[in-house]
This record gives structure tokens, sequence and C-alpha cells, in this order.
């Protein structure tokens, strides 16, 4: 087995619905001590990985900050290969309204999508 090491580029993109940004900024507004929101992601789920989403009020050392429409997204350094042109979006379905990842890097997601993998 080899690994793989990434050097994230200025090319390295995230990128949110104008649904998203509206509904980030909404939550923000009620969040006055939030500077943004996190990107995280966690081992977890049948396939491996799971998306989180955190507010943040102080930026880490290693994170990389996406200025999207007055909207910061914090991603660490660490997870930029895992997201590296991901898309988020809101939606509604049903009653539930949740965020949605658009991730070119996922080869597949569980069931349920809360998990996916990386080849």
């Amino acid at each position: 087995m080899t690994a793989e090491v990434f050097t994230p580029s200025k090319d390295v993109s995230v990128t949110m619905t104008p649904s998203a940004v509206r509904h980030v900024r909404k939550q923000l507004d009620k969040h006055p001590e939030a500077r943004g929101i996190r990107l995280a992601i966690k081992k977890s789920g049948c396939s491996g990985f799971k998306y989180d989403t955190q507010w943040v009020s102080e930026a880490a050392p290693d994170d990389r900050v996406f200025h999207i429409d007055g909207v910061d997204v914090y991603v660490k350094e660490e997870h930029l290969p895992l997201v590296n042109g991901i898309e988020i979006d809101f939606v509604t379905e049903g009653v539930n309204s949740l965020f949605k990842y658009r991730n070119p890097n996922a080869t597949a997601e569980c069931g349920c999508g809360e998990s996916f993998t990386i080849a």
C-alpha cells in the first residue's frame, strides 16, 4: 500500500448554493459570537466518513477560510483532500431541512446518506 501526499494549492474550492448561504446567514444572526461555520470530516458511519458542521468563534492556526457571499467557511488543512470541490446545499425534504453535500471526491455513500467513502 502506498500513501499519497496532498499538497493543497490555491485551486482548492468549497462552494455553497444561495440556499445554503441564506440559511447560514440567518443562523449567524442568532449566534453573534460566531464568525462562520466549520465543515469538518469525522470517521464514522457505515461508509467511513461523515460531515460535521460547527459554529466557529475563533479560527484555528490550521484552518483554510473560504469567503462565500459574506459567509466564512472554515476547513482544517488536513480535511481539504476530502472536501476539495465540494458544494454545500441546504434543502427541504418533506418536513425536514438539512445540508446536502455534493462532493466530487466521494466514491460511495451509505444508503441513509449520512456517511461517504473516499477511494
